[in-house]
């Protein structure tokens, strides 16, 4: 005997409710959580033939009830009225398992919108300072060089060889580098204080508006880090959501067809309701079955029709990139007014564009890439992010439907969701997105360049 087969023959002769290590080789093959309830019932069967009558467990694999169980404590009403409210507690406990795991997805997917929005604000603020100190950089250069050439004509009229070999070198690059040298000529600073002074403060606003710029970047990447950690989150709980979910799907069923024959007084066994539990489960297989292979069938029939019609919806161009959906622009990239809805209000600056194709419509990846997620927003609803390398991305939102999953690697013009009305949205439509280093940007002119008409 094993070691393993020892702590197991220990473990039965201390509750007397275990089969023998023998026992569970004949019996017990490999079972996964969705088969261990159907395999109960059989493996009680089979201990039984073999004499081990002792063998009655207070609850099958994973701490739910076999059918053993229930047959055991249907003969004795105290058994029976114990064994009622302990399979009471169990759907209590995974109703309840259901409904906090997905408060709290609901939570991390608005934290996650929240986290976003925040990260897009701080980026297009970079972004903007950026721009002006740019500008203002630039008139700096402007300013100083024309402080120059009148310290150069001063200097001719006035005989200064030095300052005319100064000035005739050329323009400045650098403002600093020739109001430095202005500063030092007094001839300048007596006739055109007014010129030096302007150039001066050019220089310092430009200076002013880079430094505000780098700590508005620095802000920008610690929100970005915060968003990819909500984004985590969100997808985690998420998932932890939908296998509490798969949990009482797998198991409810079952829990309620044995409350059922505990509670039933009438001739029949509790051979009928297991039996009606498997039949049960079969059809729903099949149904199952059968909606995913027509999703697939439509699916593909779509892409197929697409390509066929053109129409610029999922026909691709020379660069790769397709249109995500038909329709005409209902919003444009850029300022708005917020707009608000019963489930809240928008941003006040519109991070996409926004198609119109109808209700369900599809929406296609406008490359190929892997997506980086696929889930709930509170302010997208459905959302799909795919990340295309290279630092670009898109983001599609609104989805009355997700066909992709996080993970799942997509080509260019495959359907990947149906265009719907989650999430803040005043009616069906796409809101499309473009990222680049995961910072929002226009898609209009980005998908332009890639033969792409938004």
């Amino acid at each position: 005997m094993t070691h393993t087969e020892t702590e197991h023959a220990l473990d039965a002769h201390e509750c007397g409710c275990a089969p023998t290590p023998r026992e569970r080789r004949l019996l017990w093959h490999p079972v996964n959580r969705r088969t261990a309830l159907g395999m109960g019932a059989l493996g009680a069967i089979a201990v039984a033939g073999l004499g081990a009558t002792s063998f009655s467990p207070a609850y099958a694999i994973d701490g739910y009830p076999s059918w053993s169980d229930v047959e055991a404590a249907k003969a004795d009403e105290s058994a029976k009225a114990a064994e009622v409210t302990k399979i009471q507690q169990i759907i209590a406990d995974l109703q309840a398992d259901v409904a906090n795991k997905q408060a709290v997805a609901d939570q991390k997917a608005a934290d996650f919108y929240e986290a976003q929005q925040a990260f897009y604000d701080a980026s297009q603020k970079a972004d903007d300072l950026q721009s002006q100190a740019d500008t203002q950089s630039a008139a700096a250069v402007e300013a100083a060089n024309a402080a120059g050439r009148v310290a150069s004509q001063l200097y001719r009229s006035g005989g200064d060889d030095t300052a005319m070999q100064l000035f005739l070198a050329g323009s400045a690059a650098s403002a600093d580098d020739l109001l430095a040298r202005l500063g030092t000529m007094d001839k300048l600073l007596e006739r055109n204080q007014a010129v030096y002074a302007a150039a001066v403060n050019a220089r310092n606003t430009a200076q002013s508006l880079s430094d505000q710029a780098q700590v508005a970047r620095d802000e920008r990447d610690k929100l970005q880090q915060a968003a990819d950690q909500a984004m985590q989150d969100a997808q985690d709980a998420a998932t932890a959501a939908q296998a509490a979910l798969d949990e009482q799907d797998n198991n409810l069923t079952t829990l309620q067809a044995q409350l059922a024959a505990l509670q039933d007084t009438t001739a029949k066994t509790v051979a009928d309701y297991q039996a009606g539990v498997e039949e049960a489960k079969r059809q729903a297989a099949a149904a199952a079955a059968a909606a995913a292979a027509a999703a697939a069938a439509a699916a593909a029939a779509a892409n197929s029709s697409s390509s066929a019609s053109g129409g610029g919806q999922a026909s691709s161009t020379s660069s790769g990139w397709v249109r995500p959906a038909g329709g005409s622009e209902s919003s444009g990239y850029g300022a708005r007014t917020s707009v608000c809805v019963a489930s809240g209000c928008s941003s006040s600056f519109h991070y996409g564009v926004d198609l119109a194709p109808g209700c369900y419509a599809n929406i296609y990846a406008a490359y190929s890439g892997t997506v980086k997620y696929s889930g709930m927003t509170s302010g997208y609803g459905n959302y799909i992010s795919i990340d295309h390398g290279g630092g670009v991305g898109t983001g599609y939102g609104h989805a009355a439907a997700r066909y992709v999953s996080t993970g799942q690697y997509v080509t260019a013009g495959q359907v990947i969701a149906a265009v719907g009305n989650t999430g803040i949205s005043t009616g069906c439509h796409l809101h499309f997105e473009v990222y680049s280093n995961w910072s929002p940007i226009n898609p209009t002119p980005f998908m332009a360049a890639r033969g792409v008409s938004v």
